[in-house]
Formats: structure tokens, sequence, C-alpha cells
């Protein structure tokens, strides 16, 4: 094979080959799946299709025959999915990290993992820019997600074996995982939704409480302040589904505010709490307390996010003169005590 350019032929960088005149005969596909052995004949096929691949300064068809020593010009196409796997310089929130762990403050917009479209700017390419040793370990050792709009504590493993510890404690449900949320009406004192989440039988792009199929999905709740309309709440996860929380919320008629997939359409509050909802433009959902047992040392690790400003602000419209809650307050060893201001 003859590889007239500087670049090899891994790169994404444009190159030339030159046709072997031992292969006169074949097709234009067939002759260069043998030149270049690490492009299947089917992804050369797409690519001369796509116009990618020029011989002698024309587009081909993968059925044209080949006579020997044509100059092929070809334009590597990256597909999305390898792409989603480049480093970005993306700022992150590092509350804490050691050789094993990285503990992330994620902020509401960002998207923890590339996939349906969204293949740069996301939390793991911004992990692969500032880890670089995370490019050798699946997923780049995210074990857990948050959705785009939740804002809160995440851990990542920073080894394999880090990976697979953290993995198997979300397993046997011994992470600890509780978030605050505002919801519209008044909730129950606490309760627990014990309710199987599947995918929506209507959209598959939804996920929703499933009578028959599904899995397991239990969310313990309780209610730490009341408003005219609304209630903040604490969630504790017992398992770890797709949209859990908001679809369980859902589910019993108390949906977060501000959440447009599962939430309510009602807008006739006041209009300083609308433009306090419209402000947010997420669901109120932020994951305040992360706790599990550190992979190499077994210490139990404890972390607490303050609730972000742009639900600060909602919070703060909805109760108007009256300061009467500390949001900064958790106590996660005692489920029992209620902070409820009727």
């Amino acid at each position: 094979m003859k590889i007239e350019s500087l670049n090899s032929i891994d790169s994404t960088e444009p190159y030339f080959v030159t046709i072997p005149n031992n292969l006169a005969g074949l097709r234009i596909d067939a002759a260069l799946s043998v030149i270049i052995p690490e492009l299947s004949r089917s992804v050369i096929t797409n690519w001369i299709k796509a116009g990618a691949i020029l011989v002698e300064d024309k587009i081909p068809k993968p059925k044209d025959k080949v006579v020997g020593s044509e100059k092929v010009f070809i334009t590597p196409i990256i597909s999305e999915d390898k792409l989603a796997f480049t480093p970005e310089n993306i700022d992150l929130d590092i509350v804490y990290s050691d050789e094993n762990i990285i503990v992330i403050n994620k902020p509401a917009g960002l998207i923890v993992h590339p996939g349906n479209g969204n293949w740069s700017g996301t939390l793991l390419n911004g992990l692969l820019y500032h880890f670089a040793e995370l490019q050798n370990i699946p997923r780049a050792g995210i074990v857990h997600r948050l959705d785009k709009d939740t804002s809160g504590l995440m851990v990542v493993a920073r080894t394999a074996l880090a990976q697979v510890k953290l993995v198997e404690q979300l397993q046997n449900r011994t992470v600890s995982r509780i978030y605050r949320a505002i919801v519209t009406g008044h909730t129950p004192q606490k309760g627990v939704i014990n309710k199987n989440i599947g995918r929506d039988l209507n959209n598959r792009i939804k996920m929703a409480v499933l009578n028959v199929g599904g899995k397991e999905a239990i969310t313990h709740f309780r209610t730490l302040e009341y408003f005219s309309e609304f209630s903040y709440i604490e969630c504790k996860l017992e398992t770890g589904r797709t949209h859990q929380i908001r679809v369980h919320m859902q589910s019993i008629h108390h949906p977060l505010v501000g959440d447009q997939t599962y939430g309510s359409r009602k807008i006739n509050y006041p209009q300083s709490i609308v433009d306090a909802i419209i402000s947010l433009n997420r669901q109120a959902l932020h994951a305040l307390k992360l706790s599990f047992i550190h992979p190499a040392t077994n210490e139990v690790m404890s972390f607490t996010s303050k609730i972000p400003e742009d639900m600060k602000v909602l919070l703060q419209e909805l109760r108007g003169e009256v300061e009467n809650f500390d949001d900064e307050a958790y106590d996660d060893g005692n489920w029992e005590v209620m902070y409820v201001n009727e």
C-alpha cells in the first residue's frame, strides 16, 4: 500500500492512497477494504455514497472496477459516538478528589453522558479533559447519572476497581442519595412510593409508572415546608431509575415545579411566582447529599451541596416576607423528624 500523506490512516485528516496494480478488476469498495483493513467494507461503501472518497477527483460508485494505479483521496467521516469521547475544557465544580474517586457538583443544564444527538459538551467530555486517565475507564468512570436539568452531587470512579465497587454499592442500595424538590400541591407529611418504572408505552422518550413490567423503583419523601399551592420536599432514593423522582411525584399528583416533561401546565399563579418559575427554566430538583463507602479505604464519605441560586430565588418568592426554614439544614439520620410549616 502506498499512503501519500504524512497522516496515518487512523487520522481524522484527509489522505491519499494509490490502488496497487495487482488489485485491478476488483470493485473499488473491495479494493479499498484490502488496502485499508482498518476500515470495513460497509464503512467504505457508506463513505463512497457520502462523497467522502474520490477516485482521480471523481465520485465513484461502490461497484466501479479499478484498473490499478488510481489515486484515491479519502476524507474520513468520524462518527458522532467516537467524537463523544473527545476531551473538552469544560469547567467542573470538583468537591473532592483523590486517586480513586471524584465528587462533582453538577450544574443544571450539563448533560452527564453523550447520546441522542448530544455528542459533545457533556460532563464526560470535561472529565476526560481534567482527568486524562479516565480514557482507560469505561464511561470515563461515571457510575450514575443526574438528568440534564437536575443539579447536585455525583461520584465518579477514577480506577476500574473503584468503579466496580461503587457500582456494587449502588446495586446493593448502600449509597445514600438525598434530593430537595419543589412540587405542586400539598404533599403528605411523609410517604413511600413503590411503583415500577419503565418506558411510557405511548411515548418512548418518557418514563412512566407501569402496572405490568418495568423495574422496581422506591422513593421515600418527607415534606419540609408548605406554601399556598406548593410543597418543599426531601426525597431519599432506594433505587435509581431514570427520572425516578419526577415520575413518582407525578404519579401521586404532585409533579415537580418547572418540569417540562412531567409537570403541570398550570400558570395562573401570582405573576411574581410565574416569573420565578420561568427564570428557573428547569425542574426544581437538586441532589443535596451523597454518602457512600470509599472504595479503597472503606470509610463512609458524606458530601452536601448548597441549594442552587435559581431554586433559592423561587423558594424566597414562595415564602414572601417570612424566612421560616433553614435551607442548608439537613438531617439524614432521622427521617421521623418532620420540618413542616403550615
